[in-house]
């Protein structure tokens, strides 16, 4: 039997979490959740030009893209509790067409919090049209997205590369390995 104590105890802990959360959400100094569509499209083309200058074959692997969707800024915190959110633009024949948010929870063990750029590579069309139809799209549910894997000289071995989506992750130090973007929930959004 749980003691009444110990209960109040619980209750108090995960209250402290949730109000760490949104201290931490709230005291990031760069965030800005609601990018105009200019902000977005300046963060899109910065990230770009960094995934082409540090990724070998990122030039011809966009190349032959059927879509590009961009999050130059997702910003992750948690205390317990987790979340993470960005926007992003959607690039097909090199235009953007849409413009797009990222949001994914979590639970477990996590403390602070970071700003990431997400990159998805649509390497087929079909994967992209079910995509672009959807109402809000997640990672894992909707339609699998395999987290890219370099090979020697931090390439990408576009020769070897069969899946329909493939995701790059990049953090301040570069290419981010062994993280995923299950979960994440893609929604078309006005700007």
């Amino acid at each position: 039997m749980i003691s009444g104590t110990f209960m109040n105890q619980c209750k108090l802990f995960r209250f402290f979490q949730v109000a760490l959360f949104a201290l931490i959400f709230s005291s990031l100094p760069t965030l800005s959740f609601a990018g105009s569509a200019l902000e977005i499209d300046i963060g899109v083309e910065a990230s770009l030009a960094r995934f082409k200058k540090d990724v070998g074959g990122a030039e011809k692997f966009l190349q032959n893209a059927k879509g590009v969707l961009v999050f130059p800024k997702v910003y992750k915190a948690g205390f317990g509790i987790g979340g993470e959110y960005g926007e992003g633009a959607l690039i097909v024949g090199g235009k953007t067409v849409d413009y797009y948010n990222t949001v994914a929870a979590s639970i477990g063990f996590q403390l602070g919090a970071q700003a990431r750029t997400v990159i998805l590579i649509f390497t087929q069309a079909e994967a992209l049209n079910q995509f672009r139809s959807s109402d809000g799209w997640k990672a894992g549910v909707d339609g699998s997205v395999a987290l890219a894997t370099l090979g020697a000289g931090n390439a990408i071995d576009t020769n070897s590369v069969k899946d329909p989506i493939v995701a790059f992750v990049i953090g301040q130090e570069g290419l981010m390995y062994n993280l995923t973007i299950e979960g994440s929930k893609f929604t078309k959004i006005k700007k």
